[in-house]
């Protein structure tokens, strides 16, 4: 199965600086797709969401003979050791973190690794999932049935994350696969929160299924920056090709 995709990456409307980064990679005959949304002052954020995409990138390509699942999931550690080193030998980077997204595409399956806040949707035959589950406290407010979805979009807090890349050395990964059917319309979204705080879920589900990727690219930017940009905002769309 092949996908077309763009990307959009973009400080918004209120940072000094954008902490996001992202990539697409061709590797293997698949895409392998990472999304990062870095923490951290001083600039450390920066620093942490790139070293997470290059090292992932590296790692996953130089573990050809593992399984998909394993190669994502040890890229990512991989990402969390070196984030963390680097914060102990740096004083300008000490306590830098980063959320990290990671999506690889070949023929007819989709694998995943998430941690953090950042999402991965998909979308078949024009029905939006969610298929990453928050690390954030909001979301734990919500599993816990102290908040509700309603509430949980203006919560104060929703900002705070609760697992991230550099946070810790041990570090749980949320792992998984699905198959694809071809002719579905298969699309994705990997996005960071500035995109997913943002819109809603349903305001998602009608944009990615406009038949234009640059369209739709431009449709989500505008009508996040219509409504402040408050946050960096990255994100990379993806369209099974006809």
């Amino acid at each position: 199965m092949i996908f077309n995709y763009i990307t959009v990456s973009r400080t918004g409307l209120k940072r000094e600086h954008n902490e996001d980064h992202i990539g697409v990679f061709e590797v293997d005959g698949g895409l392998l797709i990472v999304v990062c949304d870095g923490l951290g002052g001083n600039q450390g954020g920066e620093i942490a969401s790139k070293l997470a995409v290059d090292i992932i990138n590296e790692e996953f390509k130089n573990m050809s003979k593992l399984g998909v699942i394993e190669r994502i999931q040890r890229s990512i550690l991989k990402a969390n050791d070196t984030i963390i080193q680097e914060s102990s030998e740096d004083d300008n980077s000490n306590g830098m973190a980063t959320t990290a997204e990671v999506l690889f595409l070949k023929k007819d399956f989709a694998y995943w690794g998430h941690v953090g806040d950042s999402r991965i949707y998909s979308s078949r035959k024009e029905k939006l999932q969610l298929l990453s589950k928050d690390h954030s406290l909001v979301q734990r407010l919500i599993d816990e049935g102290y908040i509700t979805l309603k509430e949980a979009e203006n919560h104060p807090n929703k900002n705070i994350i609760t697992r991230a890349l550099g946070d810790n050395n041990v570090l749980e990964v949320d792992l998984s696969k699905m198959k694809l059917k071809k002719k579905e319309n298969n699309r994705f979204l990997v996005c960071t929160d500035g995109v997913s705080g943002v819109l809603t879920n349903n305001e998602i589900e009608i944009l990615i299924n406009n038949s234009n990727l640059s369209n739709i690219a431009d449709k989500m930017s505008q009508l996040i920056e219509e409504r402040g940009a408050p946050d960096n905002y990255s994100f990379v769309l993806l369209a099974e090709a006809n």
